[in-house]
């Protein structure tokens, strides 16, 4: 309860938005982060496209590659930091609505955090739950889906931890009187194929066309929009929930949703024609294997700091991002690579030192061994209202 109210308090320190002029039960989602993290450019539409409105208002990245905002903004002619009047109406045109996260949202959160970091309190969980949800409940959405992470690539590496967050922010939803759900995922290597922002919307698009559909990004898509259809009323169960979202895939309306989208946000018309052509000006370079083995771990973290040593991600809230650089991966935790096979695909202005030092970071941040491992679930655990504390 103590919780709440400070996340309450921390909300209505700022613009409260109101969402009463769109239509139906609006459902947000929201991920604590990771490598190759592109789930809401997949899932978002594909619930969209289902009727139910996701309204969300992400921000830029601090880290391995840009947030939501950023890959967005790398398709030509995208401005995803508007007005919140252009927001308001953007969702009532379309359905779906993944725009730049305003300055007044819960403004209280930033001076919280200035002091968690020189009061020793950045990993206090209690005060991550209500810095994240402060900021969901202050965009006013009826229905919340969290996706809290654990491994090496995330914020709260162990699993006992992201579970105690997980179950924090869904008691904080209750509280608020919020449908709120968390599932605890594993970011022990990279969710998706590619690493990078425009790489990451093409990667999204090929999704929506049916491409890498048993992929652990499309599961985690899936997991997470079944989730938000039940939340928000548009199906009974997990199966018929699972039967809608293929379907948005199959018959292509995830897929123009998201278009319909990115078209009134501005994107260029060139890109509309031809979407699968977004990634540009940039070599490929293969970082092969030194040895043949079974991959049995990956550092993900590591991973993470060669798309941002390639310029995908920043170090600075000042730093300007490259939204074509990355890598895209060619191999996951399971598999057996030959010596010289591709560990992954780098993409770059210019052969470099940058492309050198990513490549040996990737190198390194890949275990190969002579035995298979056995490789964690996706998913660990899915909280609900009830089973929060």
């Amino acid at each position: 309860q103590e919780t709440a109210q400070l996340t309450w308090a921390m909300a209505r320190s700022g613009e409260m938005v109101d969402l009463s002029s769109i239509a139906g039960v609006k459902v947000d989602k929201h991920s604590t982060g990771g490598v190759a993290d592109t789930t809401t450019l997949v899932v978002a539409p594909m619930v969209a496209a289902c009727g139910l409105p996701v309204v969300k208002m992400s921000g830029r990245g601090l880290g391995h590659t840009g947030g939501t905002v950023d890959k967005l903004e790398s398709v030509p002619g995208v401005r995803a930091q508007g007005t919140m009047e252009e927001f308001l109406a953007l969702a009532r045109r379309t359905g779906l609505a993944v725009v730049g996260q305003s300055a007044e949202l819960a403004p209280a959160d930033k001076r919280m955090y200035a002091l968690r970091d020189v009061t020793a309190t950045v990993d206090s969980i209690p005060l991550i739950a209500s810095s994240i949800m402060s900021k969901k409940l202050a965009a006013g959405c009826d229905a919340i889906v969290l996706d809290v992470k654990c491994g090496s690539g995330a914020f709260m590496e162990s699993r006992e931890e992201a579970q105690a967050l997980a179950r924090a922010m869904v008691a904080i939803g209750r509280h608020a009187g919020r449908n709120t759900v968390a599932i605890v995922s594993d970011m022990s290597q990279p969710l998706g194929r590619a690493v990078g922002n425009a790489l990451e919307v093409a990667e999204a698009l090929e999704l929506l066309e049916g491409k890498h559909g048993s992929g652990r990004l499309m599961q985690m898509c899936c997991a997470l929009g079944e989730q938000m259809l039940l939340l928000g009323g548009a199906a009974q169960n997990r199966e018929d929930a699972r039967s809608m979202l293929q379907k948005t895939v199959s018959d292509g309306s995830a897929r123009a949703k998201l278009l319909e989208m990115l078209a009134h946000m501005g994107a260029e018309q060139s890109f509309l024609d031809a979407p699968g052509e977004l990634v540009q000006g940039v070599e490929r370079v293969a970082v092969p294997a030194l040895r043949a083995g079974w991959v049995t771990a990956m550092d993900t973290k590591e991973l993470g700091r060669a798309a941002q040593i390639l310029g995908a991600g920043r170090l600075r809230k000042e730093d300007v991002i490259d939204p074509m650089v990355g890598y895209v991966m060619a191999v996951s935790l399971g598999d057996h690579v030959e010596e010289g096979q591709p560990l992954a695909t780098l993409f770059v202005r210019a052969q470099g030192e940058k492309a050198r030092e990513a490549a040996h970071i990737l190198t390194r941040a890949v275990t190969l061994s002579d035995t298979a491992a056995q490789v964690p679930p996706l998913v660990y655990a899915t909280i609900t209202q009830e089973e929060a504390i």
